[in-house]
């Protein structure tokens, strides 16, 4: 197998793992179904792998990946921190019941069991976190927001949307998408000192 048909393969494998993820869930996700899915051996899954747990962790790493990399394309665009913060906040919040957010609370709820994961979602959690809280710093710097802690604001922010988050995903009826970004746009602006359509 050359290289570049393994790379191929090999971001085959963690698509497919994540679409699988998708509808099954991180736990209830077997090498087999993935397998199955890609059109391929379950050995070719293990070759690239070695394990179930590996091949999890790596499908959680590659979707957040996707996630994260809009995330920090966003931070070194041009803009005034008031937009970059509109932004952010708008790409991150939740909007329902969708396959990104479903992998994310998966392996939120692997990470307490599984340290492989717990280490990939710490350190995603992280750098989401890490480009909020540099918004703000930016924001506050500028004159653009008032807030004497960015990063506790940045925590608790961030706290408010993954609780959203889940509620949206495990129950999708039970609040409209225009409620909870009226919530993230109020409870945003109180902690930069700013009025909530100065958001919108």
């Amino acid at each position: 197998m050359t290289r570049r048909l393994a790379e191929v393969r090999l971001d085959l494998l963690l698509r497919t793992a994540c679409e699988v993820i998708a509808r099954h869930g991180l736990a209830n996700t077997r090498t087999a179904d993935v397998a199955k899915a890609a059109g391929v051996s379950q050995a070719l899954v293990f070759y690239h792998f070695t394990t179930k747990e590996r091949l999890l962790a790596q499908a959680f790493a590659y979707a957040t990946e996707q996630d994260l990399a809009r995330v920090e394309a966003l931070d070194r665009a041009a803009g005034a921190p008031i937009e970059k913060l509109r932004r952010l906040v708008k790409l991150y919040a939740p909007s329902g019941r969708t396959k990104s957010w479903s992998i994310w609370i998966d392996g939120w709820a692997e990470a307490m069991r599984v340290p492989e994961v717990e280490k990939l979602s710490r350190r995603r959690v992280l750098r989401w976190r890490e480009a909020l809280e540099k918004v703000i710093a930016d924001g506050v710097q500028d004159g653009s927001f008032k807030c004497d802690d960015p990063s506790g604001a940045a925590w608790r922010i961030a706290s408010l949307i993954d609780g959203l988050a889940v509620q949206a995903g495990a129950h999708p009826r039970i609040l409209s998408r225009s409620q909870m970004t009226e919530w993230v746009h109020l409870t945003t602006a109180r902690e930069l000192d700013l009025r909530p359509e100065q958001l919108s």
